[in-house]
């Protein structure tokens, strides 16, 4: 895109956009003790400073190591979240070689930015299936993770509105499993893709690809229209949503960007961990802050194992090696992480199949529906890069070792997304059809580790992607399926081919006080879906039962 366009396009932006009262620099804090420190502007730390804010008497603090969203435009418009990685909204992080990868190193996106993940993640809105609740109750031996107890989190997340399109979705969801009255926006897709009615007519001619009503019914089996966190043609991340307009502005609410924490500090003898310590500048002077009540680490899967190995707190062998004093001896940290491998899928497209690869193709058309955007919040870029999702469980007598990972039977083993067109570096001319295979339910582990006793380093991420026999079983299945779909009669001349822990159930880290980690890193289980909307509800419910702990 020309420079003088991208800038013509913020200028105009900028006056959709509410003042927020954030800070850039620490110097401008009306002070540097707070009830409450977030560490981490994500969708779990934006849940949770929302919602402890309306509680006049709290003072909160949010901490963000990246820059505000607001003249952030790619990260607003939908159809550019497969533009933002490698980009200043993102880490820039990559794994270490990984053995199921014929020992590639790959990149692994995460927000760098106001809002975090949900800034610059696909927006999909897909909650899990029952049965990942009822187990994560069972694991914790609390009753209120179950799906029937989440159902009223669920409801103060979701914000059901409009596709951009205002198109009439009768059958393409169930309006009884959603609510309109939460704060994050969800939507159906809001401009026609042209292999729309293929692919809902393969439900049809294929028994394989049932037709599913709605996937975040709790029964997630089946090929059904995606829902995303879209609001009239934006992308509605917990900066846009948990830190909107109605929010941002509270008087117990503040803000502070381009922070990057490298410590929590016990300030006692007795574990008790309540003051943060971070740099604004590479080379700057560290700070810090300080919390009256409790600290919540909402850094990610990533961040957060980062700053606490950083703290002392982790492995002892491990952090004398590089040369970190152990304040707090808890060997679980940055161990059993769990990811879904995702693999592309592209088959070219015979003439002219309405693809959206021109819009990567040709910058002038690029431009054209920008400036449609910007005037109308309408036309293809209203949309992620999917429109639908079929997820599915492989054959029990197929299964490696007899020995299934998922939360149970009606639970998936993998999942297929469908584009409408190139997923992926778009090839400078043709027409494609991609569909992404993601392995749901994984039995891979990796881990988070130290480069150093630098803060400032990267971390060592070893998702440990395809490493067990399931995870490429089921790989490979997907990719088959994926196959057998397009073979469907719809697609006829259409394509040619080419156990442990690190915290209790309510968030406190074990053997600490002063300290919380909310956020995807404590799942015990990856649940069987995209994990944004997870997040969301579980940091609906830590919010709850941190009030309720302090008032």
């Amino acid at each position: 895109m020309k420079l003088c366009t991208l800038t013509f396009a913020f200028l105009l932006w900028q006056l959709h956009l509410s003042r927020a009262t954030v800070y850039e620099r620490f110097e401008d804090l009306p002070f540097t003790k707070f009830d409450f420190v977030i560490i981490g502007a994500g969708a779990a730390g934006n849940v949770l400073a929302n919602r402890l804010t309306e509680n006049s008497r709290f003072t909160v603090l949010l901490l963000e190591a990246g820059g505000s969203n607001r003249n952030a435009l790619p990260t607003m418009i939908p159809f550019f979240c497969t533009r933002l990685s490698n980009t200043q909204y993102d880490w820039n992080y990559t794994t270490t070689a990984q053995i199921g990868l014929n020992g590639r190193s790959i990149g692994f996106p995460r927000g760098h930015v106001l809002g975090g993940s949900t800034s610059i993640n696909g927006m999909f809105y897909t909650r899990g299936s029952s049965e990942d609740y009822d187990r994560y109750a069972e694991v914790t031996g609390d009753s209120g993770w179950s799906w029937r107890s989440i159902q009223k989190y669920i409801r103060r997340n979701e914000m059901l509105v409009p596709p951009a399109d205002r198109h009439d979705t009768t059958g393409q969801y169930d309006p009884s499993f959603h609510s309109v009255d939460g704060i994050n926006a969800v939507s159906l897709p809001g401009y026609p893709q042209a292999i729309n009615g293929r692919v809902i007519q393969t439900t049809r001619d294929l028994e394989e690809f049932p037709l599913n009503l709605d996937m975040n019914s709790g029964y997630l089996l089946g090929l059904g229209w995606l829902q995303a966190t879209i609001k009239g043609g934006s992308r509605s991340s917990s900066a846009t949503s948990y830190l909107g307009p109605d929010f941002i502005n509270r008087p117990n609410l503040h803000v502070l960007l381009n922070t990057r924490v490298t410590r929590v500090l016990s300030s006692t003898r007795d574990r008790t961990f309540r003051t943060v310590e971070f740099m604004q500048r590479a080379q700057g002077p560290k700070a810090v802050v300080s919390a009256r009540k409790e600290i919540m680490l909402s850094a990610g899967t990533v961040g957060t194992p980062h700053i606490l190995l950083n703290s002392g707190i982790g492995d002892r062998e491990q952090l004398k090696l590089l040369g970190i004093n152990t304040s707090h001896h808890l060997p679980d940290v940055g161990k059993n992480m769990s990811d879904h491998p995702r693999l592309v899928n592209n088959w070219f497209v015979k003439g002219d199949g309405g693809t959206f690869d021109v819009i990567n193709q040709n910058s002038t058309m690029t431009d054209h529906l920008l400036h449609q955007w910007m005037k109308t919040q309408k036309g293809p870029l209203v949309d992620t890069f999917v429109s639908h999702l079929y997820f599915a469980r492989l054959p029990g007598d197929r299964l490696p070792n007899g020995s299934d990972p998922a939360a149970g039977p009606k639970s998936p083993h993998y999942e297929l997304g469908f584009s409408n067109g190139f997923v992926g570096g778009t090839p400078p001319s043709g027409d494609y059809i991609g569909i992404t295979t993601r392995v749901v339910s994984p039995t891979s582990r990796g881990s988070v580790r130290l480069k150093s006793n630098d803060p400032l380093d990267p971390p060592l991420i070893d998702p440990g992607f395809l490493a067990t026999d399931f995870d490429i079983f089921a790989m490979r299945q997907a990719v088959k399926s994926a196959r057998r779909f397009l073979n469907g009669p719809a697609w006829k001349d259409y394509r040619r081919d080419a156990a442990h822990g690190v915290v209790d159930p309510d968030f406190r880290v074990k053997g600490l006080d002063g300290i919380r980690i909310v956020d995807a890193s404590v799942l015990p289980y990856v649940s069987s879906a995209h994990t944004q909307a997870p997040v969301y509800i579980f940091a609906e419910r830590a919010a709850d039962l941190i009030k309720t702990d302090w008032q």
